[in-house]
């Protein structure tokens, strides 16, 4: 996590809280006077980390004080859930819930063949879910693995629901593989039939695709694709 300031320092504590499911909506923030005092900054510095909060839809601010949105107006990237997966071993926060909608071997696009550095034709394992919080959709992913992921670790090819959500650790495990890097690849575009039917929108709605890799030394071990309604906004810490 960056520490470049101490607002930002204070709103990503509270962004994860969120995101984790830690804070419930309509869960009331402390106010500025405790912010500053608990985490010994200005109050001023206090008030710009829910600054940030309230710019980015983690939060409304009234009269009465800061609470978390109702509705959610944020989603969890790949970031977040990597960094959920290493704190808590879990990639879903409290109150989300992921339905697993296929989980089969198939002959993937070129693309993906290439990606994992394996001949064209070249079966690899295609797991598709929606994950949810309440009634809300928040986004629909297609993860690849490597066909002899399949054969080591059998809940890749399994729909029914899990209490844990605990794969890829399942994976390290079994492998000795790590997830040393990952990059994040994002851009808008519209919804076809599938994706409109999985997330409730209409067909050529605005989303936003967001494309991840994990890898280690040896190549990549998951290689994702996720899809957000408009509604939601994204974003990650990093260090320069």
């Amino acid at each position: 996590m960056a520490t470049n300031t101490p607002s930002v320092r204070i709103a990503e504590i509270y962004r994860r809280k969120i995101r984790d499911g830690e804070l419930h909506p309509g869960d009331r923030l402390p106010t500025v006077k405790v912010l500053a005092e608990q985490h010994g900054v200005a109050t001023a510095t206090a008030r710009a980390a829910l600054s940030h909060l309230r710019v980015e839809g983690y939060i409304t601010v009234t009269q009465r004080g800061s609470f978390v949105n109702d509705a959610p107006t944020t989603g969890s990237s790949a970031h977040d859930r990597f960094d959920r997966i290493r704190r808590t071993g879990r990639a879903l926060g409290d109150g989300e819930s992921k339905r697993v909608t296929a989980a089969e071997l198939i002959i993937p696009p070129a693309y993906v063949c290439e990606l994992f550095d394996v001949p064209p034709m070249t079966q690899v394992v295609r797991r598709e879910y929606v994950v949810g919080s309440g009634i809300k959709r928040l986004s629909l992913s297609v993860d690849w693995y490597p066909l002899e992921f399949a054969e080591i670790v059998p809940d890749l090819l399994s729909t029914a629901p899990k209490e844990g959500d605990d794969l890829l650790q399942k994976i390290e495990r079994a492998t000795g593989r790590q997830v040393k890097y990952g990059r994040d690849s994002m851009h808008a575009r519209t919804a076809d039939r599938r994706e409109a039917n999985h997330l409730g929108v209409a067909v050529g709605a605005s989303v936003l695709a967001v494309a991840h890799d994990w890898s280690d030394d040896e190549g990549v071990i998951l290689y994702g694709e996720t899809v957000m309604p408009e509604r939601l906004t994204i974003g990650y810490e990093y260090r320069l």
